[in-house]
């Protein structure tokens, strides 16, 4: 035994093999808190010896059995919540589930923010049944796509590696209509791949133009286009 404080019980009712009483009696010599204890133990044990066994008469048993046959057994204890807990546990249900969808909503808004926007009227053209594309290469200054959808009424172009403008001008996107007239249709914004919704109906539109112009655009094209998405020539 590793802590010999502990065999003071053993000890004291002589429960101790000679090893551990003589490792025992050494410790007693130097520890007074061990010499009390096993005195105290030591007494007690004197009294329990003094004790002496009665037998209970036969009526103690018939008078205990009779009344336990009179006495109503009570029900198991089970633990009960608390009053306070038990009222509380539906707000804290509540509480987990708003936070619950306080988090859904903050990664939910920002998605469904996007599909509200242009995002949203461009999957509905590129998706339309009656899409058609035209793709035009403009060498160094990229590549692009215009995509067409009658029903929808709309048109999209996709830019990729597209070079930015001139410094002070900026890239503008004309509806030609059927008679020849280019109807502003917006500014392309910055930036090498970009996936545009133009401005206005394009559902009668026989072309886009992309012509480049002063900075914030202009009413009509000043100079000629860059490149011209003939929707005759479009698959």
């Amino acid at each position: 035994m590793n802590d010999i404080h502990q065999l003071t019980g053993a000890y004291a009712l002589d429960a101790v093999d000679d090893i551990e009483r003589a490792r025992f009696e050494q410790h007693l010599a130097e520890c007074e808190d061990c010499r009390t204890e096993v005195a105290s133990l030591r007494e007690a044990a004197g009294l329990l010896s003094e004790t002496t066994l009665a037998t209970p008469p036969p009526a103690l048993r018939d008078s205990v059995l009779a009344g336990i046959s009179q006495v109503r057994p009570l029900p198991p204890v089970v633990e009960r919540t608390p009053v306070v807990q038990r009222r509380w546990f539906p707000f804290l249900v509540a509480a987990a589930v708003v936070a619950i969808l306080g988090v859904g909503a903050a990664f939910w808004q920002p998605w469904t923010a996007s599909q509200d926007g242009s995002l949203t009227a461009a999957e509905r053209v590129l998706n339309a049944p009656d899409a058609h594309s035209v793709a035009v290469d403009l060498g160094k200054t990229g590549k692009a796509t215009v995509t067409l959808s009658e029903s929808v009424g709309k048109a999209v172009i996709t830019t990729e590696d597209m070079a930015p403008a001139p410094e002070g001008k900026v890239f503008e996107l004309w509806l030609q209509s059927p008679e020849g007239d280019m109807v502003p249709a917006g500014l392309m914004p910055p930036g090498e791949d970009n996936q545009m919704v133009l401005e206005g109906d394009a559902a009668s539109a026989t072309a886009v133009g992309l012509t480049v112009e002063p900075e914030g655009g202009s009413d009509e094209p000043t100079l000629p286009p860059v490149a011209l998405f003939d929707f005759s020539q479009a698959t």
